[in-house]
């Protein structure tokens, strides 16, 4: 995936928000269903797959290691799995574009495999340190070679059988999580995790689904996860529904434009991913959940979502791993509430795509936003409804949420705000503007 040409944009105040919208499929269901699918034996299907950067980098990297992934005309994934243990040395190195999450669970993935793979990816992912994957997998037996501060570029070399191990999450990360339980799906015995802050559990209930003999216990510690290894897994039938993280701009966007009614369809409401929408309704938000249903396991509901004054809150820190991607648009909500809004706990903000703490100060503070940068979030003080200044540059380093969010903040400026790079936004959702047009009734 090589560099893209910028793509500035300018986002200035529009009318209310009106219509239905329907979110892309959600991303870390995607990812996995990918995954998952190339290692059982057989053909699963998946419906409603984002079809995104990041999740095309991991489709594209499980089609080096063997497994048959083809695209029919009816927008549905058709994947021939390899089995487990079947992955194939890829011919070449594989690039991950700006996908954090592919690199990780693909490193999980190889490390009980006997093959090589070299990672590489966009600038923003080769900043990104991969120490807290590397140290785990090492344990289980895969040798690491990476640049300097653990990034990429990386070569790993996977061990078979690797060695199950008992580890404990020093921080809450799903991805760590996973790429553990991945590892253990080839290796002999059992492989535990234990999580002392819950985390999204897609890789959990999905795993189960394919097949795959693993555990959950609650114990005083944490969340006792345990796969047991050599599994085969089973192909399915997938409905991947809408990613909550897509649908919080909407949510946000909705509450702050005067006169805006939307719903939202088909959004995921696993309860390690609802985060944002606890933390809006006790802004004051008007959420409401039509027709909740289950598919494939996930909790889904369609979102009514209308205008409504928000109000300051302190943010519970313990809502930060079911909600650590849409820290950056609460921090939009936040500078329309009414108030000093405080949310911290979120250091994890500092080394994602960009360090979105830093990002975000820089970004809300040139267009008129009053807030105190934390090491682990920020304090905003909100216009309690009226407009923000706006009027200022923003630089969205390469980070897909940074630019959507700022262009929420956008639809409340006195003054357009420049978002420097719009093009990131492809990564996750590739027809945010078209959309946004659509719902402010603005022809493209």
């Amino acid at each position: 995936m090589s560099a893209h040409s910028p793509l500035p944009l300018a986002i200035s105040a529009r009318g209310p928000l009106r219509g239905t919208v329907v979110v892309p499929g959600d991303k870390s269901i995607s990812h996995r269903s990918l995954m998952f699918a190339g290692l059982a034996v057989g053909e699963s299907r998946i419906e409603g797959l984002l079809e995104g950067e990041d999740v095309l980098a991991t489709a594209a990297a499980m089609r080096a290691m063997g497994a048959q992934i083809e695209r029919d005309a009816a927008g549905i994934w058709h994947v021939a799995g390899v089995g487990v243990g079947g992955l194939l040395q890829p011919a070449c190195a594989l690039d991950m574009g700006n996908s954090g999450t592919s690199t990780r669970l693909l490193m999980g993935l190889i490390a009980s495999h006997p093959i090589t793979a070299t990672f590489i990816g966009d600038a923003s992912l080769s900043k990104r340190p991969m120490g807290r994957v590397i140290e785990p997998l090492s344990a289980m037996g895969a040798e690491f070679t990476a640049s300097p501060g653990d990034r990429l570029p990386l070569t790993m070399r996977g061990l078979s059988p690797a060695v199950p191990i008992e580890y404990t999450l020093p921080v809450a990360s799903a991805q760590v999580k996973s790429a553990i339980l991945l590892a253990g799906l080839n290796t002999p015995g059992l492989t535990r995790v234990l999580e002392p802050v819950p985390t999204r559990d897609h890789s959990e209930r999905m795993l189960r689904g394919f097949g795959a003999d693993l555990t959950v216990e609650e114990t005083p510690q944490g969340r006792m996860i345990a796969i047991r290894g050599e599994a085969e897994l089973k192909p399915q039938q997938i409905t991947v529904p809408g990613d909550p993280s897509s649908a919080a701009f909407w949510m946000v966007a909705a509450s702050i434009v005067p006169g805006s009614d939307i719903v939202i369809a088909n959004v995921g409401l696993n309860p390690t991913r609802t985060g944002i929408v606890t933390a809006l309704r006790m802004m004051g938000a008007d959420i409401t959940e039509l027709n909740p249903r289950t598919v494939g396991g996930e909790p889904v509901a369609d979102l009514q979502v209308r205008h409504a004054p928000l109000s300051a809150i302190e943010v519970p820190p313990d809502l930060a791993p079911s909600m650590i991607d849409e820290y950056p648009v609460l921090f939009v909500a936040a500078a329309f509430a009414d108030g000093r809004t405080v949310a911290r706990g979120a250091e994890e903000l500092r080394v994602k795509e960009s360090d979105r703490i830093a990002a975000m100060a820089a970004a809300l503070a040139p267009n008129g936003v009053r807030l105190e940068e934390f090491e682990d979030g920020l304090a905003i003080v909100g216009t309690g409804g009226a407009p923000i200044a706006g009027g200022a540059p923003i630089a969205s380093k390469l980070d897909h949420r940074i630019a959507m969010s700022m262009a929420v903040a956008g639809l409340g400026a006195r003054d357009a705000v420049s978002i420097d790079d719009a093009g990131p936004v492809a990564t996750s959702y590739p027809g945010f503007f078209a959309t946004l047009d659509r719902l402010t009734d603005r022809q493209p």
